[in-house]
């Protein structure tokens, strides 16, 4: 019986990556094949998804000082408890609102340091941090703080998982807009993240501003990293930990998608790190929310696939916005229905 893979991202703000997996899975049994569900997430929102593993909640500082619950997760391992948090849970954009609601000068990531310290406190002997999807700019001082340095850690060896190779210092000026800031902001936040590599530098001997990634999340992983943390691909961890190689490998059709399909695509993310990792192992089917200025050719050149093994359907432009927004993973079901229509194995 042919096999198919779904192994989407999530479409933020519409489906998260286990609603899609299960609706691609469900309609690829619906027609005959064999299935194996792997949501996938690249280090920020829908690391927990992809992971599993115990869900456990601890009660933290928000992004602007104002209490939330925040899940996080506890995975069995052959070396000890992993445990594995997002950061976007205790300290991110989706807990202000919008970048209208956002206080981009307070926003704290002293909440995640308090998550990696329950984590700790709870036995954990590997901590991953998803970074992505913060409402902050204040270079990790928040979470550091909440550790007391390096205290809190009791030992646990960290690991930042991101998606980005923003440096440090440039964190302001790449992510400060998208989180409220303005011009004048942008350039006090970056100010400040000067001021915190200095300090890093100083009081634990890191020069941060030489890490690939270390701006992600607002420099929280720089901050992070300065405490010891390895700062790793988000995709490549969650790749491991699903076992999607060897998925991959047995797929006559695989499925991956995410709620946008453009240039940053290309580089970190889902549907890019699946595509490479297939190496001509089987066709490919991409579906995106919306897809802008890339399709078979781009995303081809940028992974060493043949374009006519990748097709690539956007739900905006097959169903209308209306549609694609209200039934992302209905729709994402027919989409997979009709192409194993058209394959006879």
């Amino acid at each position: 019986m042919p096999l198919l893979v779904a192994a989407p991202d999530k479409f933020r703000g519409t489906a998260t990556a286990s609603e899609i997996a299960d609706a691609a899975a469900r309609a690829a049994e619906r027609s005959g094949w064999d299935a194996v569900r792997l949501p996938l997430a690249d280090g920020g929102e829908g690391l927990l998804d992809a992971v599993g593993g115990e869900v456990r909640t601890e009660v933290v500082d928000g992004p602007l000082g104002e209490p939330v619950t925040a899940e996080w997760r506890l995975v069995a391992d052959e070396d000890g408890p992993t445990a594995v948090i997002e950061m976007a849970r205790a300290s991110g954009m989706q807990l202000v609102g919008d970048a209208a609601s956002n206080d981009p000068v307070a926003a704290t990531t002293r909440g995640t340091g308090q998550l990696v310290a329950a984590a700790a406190r709870a036995g954990a002997r590997r901590i991953v941090v998803g970074a992505g999807g913060s409402a902050t700019t204040d270079g990790g001082a928040g979470a550091i703080e909440a550790l007391r340095d390096r205290s809190g850690l009791r030992g646990a060896r960290l690991l930042v998982a991101c998606d980005v190779d923003t440096p440090f210092l440039d964190a302001a000026r790449v992510f400060g807009p998208q989180k409220g800031a303005s011009p004048d902001q942008v350039e006090l936040l970056a100010r400040r993240l000067r001021s915190c590599a200095a300090s890093y530098a100083e009081r634990f001997g890191v020069d941060v501003t030489t890490l690939a990634g270390a701006g992600a999340a607002g420099g929280l992983a720089g901050g992070l990293a300065a405490l010891g943390a390895q700062i790793v691909s988000g995709f490549d961890l969650v790749a491991q930990v699903t076992d999607l190689d060897h998925h991959l490998a047995h797929a006559d059709l695989v499925v991956t998608g995410e709620g946008r399909l453009d240039v940053t695509s290309l580089s970190g993310k889902v549907v890019s790190g699946v595509l490479r990792r297939v190496a001509r192992h089987a066709p490919v089917l991409v579906v995106a929310g919306a897809v802008a200025d890339v399709g078979p050719a781009e995303l081809a050149a940028a992974t060493g696939l043949d374009p006519r093994d990748i097709t690539v359907v956007a739900l905006v432009d097959r169903y209308g916005r209306q549609r694609a927004l209200a039934d992302t993973a209905e729709l994402v079901g027919d989409v997979v229905q009709d192409r194993l229509g058209l394959r006879s194995l």
